[in-house]
C-alpha cells in the first residue's frame, strides 16, 4: 500500500478546516491532512521550527490567502522563492473569485486556484479534484 500523501491545510477559518477534515475522510486516497492556523505557523511547519521540528515534508499545501500574521500572498512567495520547497504543490483555497487574486497567486507560481464553494457537493468535487492531484505525486 502506498504511503499516504501529506496534506498541510493552511487556513484560520475552523468551519472550513472541520469542513475539510470531514471531505478527505470520506476520500478514495490515503491521506494525513495537518493543519495550521496562520501564516507564521505555515512557515514555522516547512521550515521545521519550534513545535514542527519532527513533522514531515507535506506532498501538497491547501493556502488560504487571507491569513493572520503573514498573508497567504506571503507564504506563497515564499514557498515558490525557496529552492528546497518550491516542488511542493501548492493550491489556493480562496473565498475570493477575484480575477486579480487568481492572477496574482500564478504570478506567484501557485499551482491551482479554488474558490471555497459554500455547498457540501461542491466541496466534494474540490475535494475529489486534489485527490486527483495528490495521486499523481
Amino acid at each position: 500500500m502506498a504511503q499516504p500523501i501529506q496534506i498541510l491545510m493552511i487556513e484560520d477559518n475552523p468551519a472550513d478546516v472541520e469542513l475539510t477534515k470531514e471531505v478527505f475522510s470520506e476520500g478514495r486516497l490515503s491521506n494525513l491532512l495537518h493543519v495550521v492556523n496562520d501564516g507564521e505557523e505555515a512557515l514555522d511547519y516547512v521550515y521545521k521550527r519550534g513545535r514542527f521540528t519532527d513533522v514531515e515534508m507535506p506532498d501538497i499545501i491547501l493556502l488560504d490567502l487571507n491569513l493572520p500574521k503573514i498573508n497567504g500572498r506571503e507564504v506563497l512567495a515564499t514557498l515558490k522563492g525557496d529552492e528546497g520547497l518550491r516542488s511542493i504543490p501548492v493550491i489556493i483555497l480562496s473565498g475570493s473569485a477575484d480575477g486579480e487574486d487568481v492572477r496574482s497567486t500564478y504570478a506567484l507560481n501557485a499551482n491551482g486556484f479554488l474558490t471555497k464553494p459554500v455547498a457540501m457537493e461542491d466541496f466534494l468535487g474540490v475535494a475529489r479534484g486534489i485527490e486527483n492531484f495528490g495521486s499523481r505525486l
